[in-house]
């Protein structure tokens, strides 16, 4: 008997955690990360919302969770192809900032965060760009490369705040061409360039 009900643990435990997941989602993306309560996910998920810290170790573990089961291994387009700058400004429009940009240029306080962050934002938007600018031949493409991420992250953070009205109140499209330039500039691509 107590064989059966380890296992019906273990199924409570990973629906608990998957509706977990689900319920954090939604809430990241209709709200974004610091909008969102670790009370509003439990609510939503019909679970016990201490078992975020108990499953994911807190509420940035959990959006670092739900951005992997979210994009899952494989690679993305870089940043220098259009529809992946939109579809990124796109969404963190209407997400805010999470922890994964805000790693980029802040340092936090959870040591595990900071890491997981930083892989993240390599794997996701650094190594794809890098890789191309190798292909390219472009000269310094880890640091130019880094150097577009950090003008990304820049831009998100800083319309998320209120220190610069202009480009908080700036229409996304107006955003986007004029970033496109800023990363053509930085990684040295050349967009009228033949394939």
């Amino acid at each position: 008997m107590s064989e059966v009900r380890a296992g019906e643990r273990r199924r409570d435990a990973a629906r608990s955690r998957e509706l977990l997941l689900q319920a954090a989602a939604e809430l990241f993306d209709d709200r974004g990360f610091d909008r969102t309560t670790i009370r509003e996910i439990g609510e939503r998920a019909g679970v016990d919302p201490a078992l975020i810290a108990r499953y994911f170790g807190g509420k940035s573990q959990l959006y670092l969770a739900t951005v992997q089961a979210e994009h899952g291994t494989a690679t993305p387009a870089d940043l220098l192809d259009e529809e992946r700058l939109a579809g990124l400004l796109d969404r963190l429009a209407q997400r805010g900032p999470g922890p994964i940009f805000q790693s980029a240029v802040l340092p936090s306080d959870d040591p595990v965060i900071q890491d997981a962050g930083h892989a993240h934002l390599h794997r996701r938007l650094v190594d794809p760009l890098r890789e191309r600018l190798e292909r390219e031949g472009v000269d310094r493409p880890q640091l130019r490369a880094e150097l577009a991420v950090a003008a990304l992250a820049g831009v998100v953070l800083a319309r998320s705040g209120t220190s610069l009205p202009h480009l908080a109140a700036a229409d996304l499209t107006e955003i986007h061409a004029l970033l496109r330039d800023v990363l053509n500039a930085a990684t040295g691509h050349d967009p009228d360039a033949p394939a």
